[in-house]
């Protein structure tokens, strides 16, 4: 006590600290009342999921004061059924420009400050096949039916091109990536960036065969239930978190894990900026996505 009023301008800064500090802690209960999920399309397996969003909704629970639950379904066409419900509060996933979830009414918050993804169907280096007219009656796999670069538009470009093939289905991008390295198939459809992150890693040559135009990555959505305040707060703490030290090792050390490229973090975004995605929806060939 003696060496505190013998210290009066450290005193008031503690104090002036303990102030902010509370002032901090009366607001974020206001935004945390609640828990709210986090729904994740499945691309990669469970536990490689969690590792990658936890920390980050870790983050956002302190930085913006929002609870959020992870939730990870076992396959994509599970996935894109509960976007469909309405099940999610918040979603990162591209299934929700599908005709059959839109009306779900999720808005677009952020997304990824990460280069486009593109569609892309592969075959092994070793494989004879070298064109998509080569794999005419031949089985093909795909993560799901819900998989928007993975089967929508690599399906579409098969239709396109009168190239008929027997689809199998792995659940999720890693999935199918596996049965094509084991060759129980003569060729996959698949995000072309994951591909390429799973090739690295698991020392996997491959040949492209056919690859779409650029589309944005996965966004961040809303549902229209959740608070707007709830939301604000999620989203420009997702913005601002590759400028904070401690977000931005916590997003290096996401990016780690599954060998995604610099640079990392969110940007701001609305459902405008997957005009493209609805554009495509409107005129694909596949008819279980109209």
């Amino acid at each position: 006590m003696i060496r505190a009023w013998r210290t009066p301008g450290k005193v008031i800064g503690t104090l002036r600290q303990l102030l902010f500090a509370a002032t901090m802690l009366q607001a974020v209960p206001l935004l945390a009342a609640d828990q709210y999920s986090f729904g994740v399309v499945t691309q990669r397996s469970a536990v490689v999921t969690a590792q990658y969003w936890n920390p980050i909704l870790d983050y956002l629970r302190k930085r913006a004061g929002v609870e959020l639950a992870l939730k990870v379904p076992r396959t994509g066409g599970e996935s894109a059924d509960a976007a469909a419900r309405g099940e999610y509060d918040f979603i990162f996933s591209n299934h929700i420009f599908q005709p059959r979830i839109a009306p779900a009414g999720y808005q677009v918050i952020a997304r990824p400050r990460d280069e486009p993804i593109s569609g892309q169907i592969v075959t092994l280096e070793s494989s004879p096949i070298r064109n998509l007219a080569d794999l005419a009656g031949r089985e093909v796999g795909f993560p799901s039916k819900a998989a928007f670069v993975g089967y929508g538009l690599t399906m579409d470009a098969l239709l396109r091109s009168k190239v008929p093939v027997q689809p199998v289905f792995g659940g999720n991008q890693e999935g199918i990536m596996a049965q094509l390295k084991a060759g129980r198939v003569a060729a996959i459809g698949v995000n072309g960036k994951l591909m390429q992150a799973y090739a690295a890693r698991e020392g996997l040559r491959y040949r492209v065969l056919w690859q779409s135009e650029p589309y944005h990555d996965m966004p961040i959505a809303v549902h229209p239930r959740v608070p707007k305040a709830v939301a604000a707060a999620v989203r420009e703490t997702l913005a601002r978190m590759a400028e904070d030290a401690e977000g931005a090792a916590i997003l290096a050390a996401a990016a780690a894990i599954v060998g995604q490229k610099p640079p990392f973090g969110f940007l701001l975004a609305t459902t405008r900026d997957y005009q493209n995605y609805i554009d495509f929806y409107r005129g694909t060939l596949v008819q279980e996505l109209r």
